[in-house]
């Protein structure tokens, strides 16, 4: 399966996820739909990140606009951290990294001076017709919600 491109339509998929579903890309026909990929539940980066999606929730539903973080992790393990810190949202697990080699966010890096694969931070902006119109890579937690706020609101959603 190759990668998804900017400007391009994502192929639609199926992914396991919170709350006993199968969710897959065409369920947000009609919405825009921020993936965002994390490297580990219940980590201090994955966890701030999380959290400051759920804290401007508001203001993303308010610009028709579906939020979903995937990573590798079990839908069990989903499941705790979602409850743990209240997400309003579904986590997709990818333990076949499928979504993360459609979405190319596989990378190596340096861990306590070691070379490991793991997901590079990443976020993709999908069109409420199924195209990807924006990505961010290699995401700083700190300002990246607003970044992508900011994006929504000049497309108007």
């Amino acid at each position: 399966m190759s990668s998804v491109t900017l400007g391009n339509s994502v192929p639609n998929f199926a992914s396991k996820s919170t709350g006993d579903k199968t969710i897959q890309l065409s369920d947000y026909q009609g919405k825009y739909l921020v993936l965002y990929f994390y490297p580990k539940d219940n980590t201090p980066g994955c966890i701030t990140e999380g959290q400051n999606f759920r804290d401007k929730m508001a203001e993303f539903s308010a610009l028709n606009t579906v939020i979903l973080g995937v990573s590798r992790d079990s839908v069990r393990i989903h499941e705790g951290f979602k409850a743990k810190q209240c997400f309003p949202f579904d986590l997709l697990s990818d333990q076949e990294e499928k979504l993360c080699t459609l979405f190319d966010v596989i990378k190596m890096k340096n861990m306590y001076g070691k070379q490991v694969r793991g997901i590079e931070r990443s976020t993709f902006l999908i069109d409420p017709n199924g195209i990807l119109i924006h990505e961010w890579r290699k995401v700083k937690v700190k300002v990246h919600v607003d970044e992508v706020l900011l994006i929504l609101n000049e497309l108007g959603a």
